[in-house]
This record gives C-alpha cells, structure tokens and sequence, in this order.
C-alpha cells in the first residue's frame, strides 16, 4: 500500500532520529572509552618501582631499564624538566645519577634537608611534584623512628626484622641499628639513615649465619654475612631493607648492587650470599 506523502516524511525523520551518534563518525567521550564528562584520564607513577630504579638504575654499567619502571619514571622525570632541574637529553626512564641529583635538587628546593633531600622519592615530595600531572599509587614509607633492643630503627625495619625472626624461630641480636652517622666507621655511611642494621651471629655456625642471612633476604633485605676477612669487623650479618626511603647514599649503592648480582662492598664483587627471589617487603607481603 502507498503511503500518503506526508506520512513518509514522518517515517523517514523518525528514521533518522533513531541512527547512532557514533555512526556518524564522531563517537561520544564515553563511548571512546574516556571518563565521564569528557575528562583526561590522569597518569600514575608506581611509587614502589620508581624507588626501586632509583636505587638500581645508578649502579648499572648500561642504560638498561628496571622492569616495570620506564612509564612512572618518565613522568618523573618529566616533571623535574619542566621545573628545571633535569636536562631533557635524561628523560629518558632511567632513573640514573642525573635524576637522583634532579630530585636530591627538588627536595631542596621545598625546604628538605638530610635524608629527606636524598635523591630517593617519598610519598610526600612525589605527590607534591605530581600536583596536576600525576596520581601516586603504590605509596610507601619507613614509618615512625623507634627505640628497640638497645638501637633505633623505624617502623617499617622493625616489622620486617620480626618476620624474619617468625621465619627462622629464633631472636635475633643487633649490634648497630640504624639513623647513626658516624657511629661506626668501617660502616662506610650505610647505618647513617634507616633501614640499616647489623646483627650479631656469635655462638652460630656457618650453617645457622647462612640460614639468617636467608630469611632476612626472603623478606625484603638486601642481607650479607660479613667475615674478619673482608674488613675490619667480627663475624656479623649486615642487612639493608630495600626501598626504605630513609636510606643513606652508600646504603642505596649496597640495594642497586644487590639487584644486580653483586656483594654490596668497595669491591663489588660477586654475591655471596643465599640465592633467594628479590623481593621488597611490600612484594614479600603480597606474595
């Protein structure tokens, strides 16, 4: 049956009307997959793997890239060339000496001194600079300083000093604990910020001093145990916590040359400690 012409019409702008937006070739935000309202979606930096190149990227003998790192670490970098601080030829997701020193300049530059001026990013000082550009996610820190077993140490050491003593069912002895420049010279500088602690092995045998050495690198320690002959030390176990943002200079060294396979001494020779999975606390945590 013929339709009347004005019924047609009526058929065909209805027709029109029911066609897609997106058909048109202009997809709408949401369905671009874009948040709601149109708004850029903000860019991360994982805290955790930043803090992590921050102490391996600076021992390399290349240009290799810590894993999972190279997207936090560019907006990073990013942000401290367009204050000035980094030469744009670094950008490049290596968080090597030049950011350290980029970032070191940074927390200068609001009024941090000491180890808050270290070069390795905290919580505080990355969500300042990320202002606008940057959400920080993986946050993490050393916590509160405290007073145990005759040492300080902070929060984050002490607790994972604890399960390593779980792990191994024993109480474990500290000779130096951390945040103590100067107080023992042929530290070298590593117990002059936190996450540093040295621990007696008197009265074990190789056996039991390897086992130590085991469990506090299976939870987050970068763990060595220390002979007469490499120093002048007794028998001990030297112990820093990876990532701790507290950490000295030397102690960030002794973390990057862990990671890359290496004794955390002058030297730098090969590791000889227990072969374990690398892991920071907060991985060890979530495992």
């Amino acid at each position: 049956m013929k339709l009347p012409a004005f019924a047609a019409t009526a058929l065909a702008v209805t027709a029109l009307l029911a066609i897609p937006t997106a058909a048109s070739g202009a997809p709408s935000a949401r369905a671009a997959g874009a948040p709601a309202g149109g708004a850029r979606a903000v860019p991360k930096v994982n805290m955790e793997a930043t803090v992590k190149a921050a102490q391996i990227d600076p021992r390399r003998a290349d240009d290799t890239l810590t894993p999972g790192a190279k997207a936090s670490v560019l907006l990073v970098e990013r942000a401290l060339r367009d204050r000035n601080l980094l030469d744009a030829r670094w950008v490049d997701g290596y968080f090597g000496t030049s950011t350290i020193a980029a970032y070191a300049k940074y927390q200068r530059s609001l009024g941090y001194t000491g180890l808050d001026a270290n070069g390795l990013p905290g919580k505080t000082s990355l969500t300042k600079l990320g202002t606008g550009r940057f959400k920080v996610t993986r946050a993490i820190g050393p916590g509160e300083r405290v007073s145990t077993r005759g040492v300080v140490l902070n929060t984050r050491t002490r607790d994972m000093l604890a399960e390593a003593e779980r792990l191994l069912d024993r109480r474990l002895v500290l000779e130096q604990g951390s945040y103590n420049p100067g107080g023992d010279p042929t530290s070298a500088g590593t117990h002059d910020g936190g996450g540093a602690v040295d621990i007696s092995v008197r009265g074990m045998n190789a056996a039991a001093r390897t086992a130590v050495a085991r469990e506090l690198r299976r939870v987050g320690f970068a763990a060595w145990v220390r002979s007469p002959a490499q120093g002048d030390w007794p028998w001990h176990v030297h112990a820093v916590a990876i990532s701790d943002t507290d950490l000295s200079s030397p102690a960030q060294h002794q973390v990057g040359d862990y990671y890359l396979g290496l004794n955390g001494l002058a030297n730098r020779g090969p590791d000889d400690g227990p072969k374990v999975t690398i892991r920071t606390w907060e991985e060890y945590r979530r495992r």
